[in-house]
């Protein structure tokens, strides 16, 4: 097909959460918006969350293989590195003999002992959160969130962050199990102060009135609202276009350098180019792709991929202790529904109806404990539940640390080998400093006295430190500041020196972080595109 030209008045780069914050509030400030996906769409409504289907909810267990199907590993160690014998009588070295030498992104550059071994990226349109756990936590005030913003402004936007994600606190209050675990851990934990207390986890989810055993979680679509819907008004008139499987290949600027001019898009289905002009380009591509697309266009401020912060996790799954599952049915908030239950399934030996809600308990982040606590049962990519043991009685516990952002930690990108799109391949940098270690092995002593109140472990998910990267929560590396020197981005997200590049994601995210930073990249994000439509100073 022949390539094309194409105007816009904003050209967004990533279809997940973010970029449909900036994508809404655009649309309805009366612009044009072009959004792209390298990835393809994934459901009938697009980006909506996969675990939505009737088939997960029934067995959660079973979605575990379909986040594995959607993650796409970056940085591979060969298992031996390219070496080539020097003999000059027969064969001088030359290193381009291994230029695109990354099949299913392997990297002949990547140290294994500093790598973010489990670091990976999801292409399709929705992105991490066609797959996501939906936690929309707010960030410690002082441990976690940056000063950059003032309190009156978190408030604002973290209140508007959550009903655009349609976070929700009591969605499973009902459950049995939710309320077993939780008032175990508060038995465990009788002196934490409010509101640091072992509580209930904000998800981003509505409870379905028409099933109320099923659940919506929120996806990209949610963001979007209507603009998710191909028959809206919007989409009929060309107002908001998202289109899959085009990828961003560079960022084209003017001769000045202060702006970006257009942006080369491969059309991946049809084999194209499209040159897209616009008047702002909004890159929200996650923290790896962003800062490579940067890299990829010459646009590389010192800070750029540096400062990465990571969270350190401490898991392992639990059988629920006898006493606490045998006391289920003498407790008189349950008796009435277990008894349905046995009455009409008389053989089950487990006293939890098979529709009982999963439990979500959320232990926050606090001074003394600087490190987030989820307790719960979710489908993961690591961590499903061992052959012939019942899931009813399986509780997750996850504890994320906090490491503190340092500039040697970081991810550069290859000037000659390619990933899977032919950008440049990332490599990672990143180690623990003595103190991150000392806070990690106390995050994992006080995950076994949540342990110890629950239950015992179960087999082959006894306690451990996750593969680092694996919690995908990483940040920093598009960082935001109000130093040139030290940020890529100013507090409006906008690229240092550029007039129309704007960034999003959980790479701005300037601080070290336990919670999850989604709902804190919404607020950035929504900071952002209020000043770009003039809503906001």
């Amino acid at each position: 097909m022949k390539d094309e030209t194409m105007r816009v008045d904003a050209l967004i780069v990533g279809s997940g959460p973010i970029g449909c914050t900036y994508a809404r509030e655009l649309v309805a400030a009366g612009k044009k918006v072009l959004m792209i996906d390298a990835g393809a769409t994934l459901s009938e409504r697009p980006g909506e969350h996969l675990k939505n289907a009737y088939l997960y909810q029934q067995n959660l267990d079973l979605f575990s293989s379909v986040i594995r199907g959607h993650l796409s590993l970056l940085s591979v160690p060969p298992n031996t590195r390219p070496e080539v014998t020097l003999d000059p009588g027969a064969f001088q070295f030359d290193p381009t003999r291994f230029r695109g030498f990354t099949q299913n992104n392997q990297n002949p550059d990547q140290d294994p002992a500093v790598n973010l071994g489990a670091a990976a990226v999801s292409y399709g349109v929705g992105g991490m959160a066609t797959h996501w756990t939906c936690a929309t936590p707010r960030h410690h005030p002082e441990l976690e969130r940056t000063p950059l913003l003032s309190d009156v402004e978190w408030e604002q936007l973290y209140n508007d962050g959550e009903q655009l994600l349609h976070t929700r606190v009591g969605e499973f209050e009902n459950s049995i199990r939710h309320q077993v675990v939780r008032e175990a851990l508060q038995r465990a934990y009788p002196n934490l102060p409010k509101p640091y207390e072992v509580q209930s986890l904000p998800l981003a989810v509505q409870r379905r009135q028409d099933n109320p055993e099923m659940v919506r979680w929120s996806g990209a679509d949610t963001v979007l609202g209507e603009l998710a819907d191909p028959t809206a008004a919007a989409r009929r008139d060309g107002s908001f276009d998202l289109r899959p499987e085009h990828l961003c290949a560079k960022l084209v600027r003017s001769a000045d350098g202060s702006r970006v001019e257009y942006a080369q898009v491969r059309d991946l289905r049809n084999w194209r180019m499209l040159r897209v002009e616009a008047e702002h380009f909004i890159v929200a591509a996650n923290a790896y792709l962003t800062p490579q697309l940067l890299w990829a266009s010459d646009i590389r401020p010192k800070a750029l991929g540096r400062y990465l912060t990571e969270q350190p996790i401490a898991f392992c799954q639990i059988v629920l202790r006898q006493d606490l599952v045998e006391n289920i049915p003498g407790d008189p908030r349950f008796a009435e529904r277990v008894g349905a239950y046995r009455k009409e399934h008389p053989h089950d030996p487990v006293p939890i109806p098979s529709g009982d809600p999963e439990p979500n308990v959320w232990i926050p982040v606090s001074a003394d404990r600087p490190w987030h606590c989820q307790i719960h049962r979710d489908a993961f990519h690591y961590g499903e539940v061992a052959p012939n043991v019942d899931g009813r009685l399986v509780v997750d516990l996850r504890w994320f640390g906090i490491v503190e952002p340092r500039f040697e930690n970081r991810i550069d990108f290859s000037d000659r080998h390619t990933d899977t799109h032919g950008l440049p391949q990332p490599t990672f940098t990143f180690g623990l400093t003595s103190e991150d270690r000392a806070r990690q092995h106390a995050m994992m002593n006080d995950m076994l006295h949540a342990a110890a109140s629950l239950g015992g472990f179960l087999p082959g998910s006894e306690p451990r430190f996750v593969e680092p990267g694996l919690g995908l929560h990483v940040a920093g590396t598009t960082r935001m500041g109000d130093d040139p020197e030290t940020s890529v981005v100013d507090t409006h997200s906008k690229v240092w020196g550029m007039d129309n590049l704007y960034l999003g994601g959980n790479g701005l995210i300037p601080r070290g972080t336990a919670s999850n930073p989604t709902l804190t990249s919404v607020a950035f994000a929504l900071k952002a595109v209020r000043r770009l439509t003039g809503k906001t100073a």
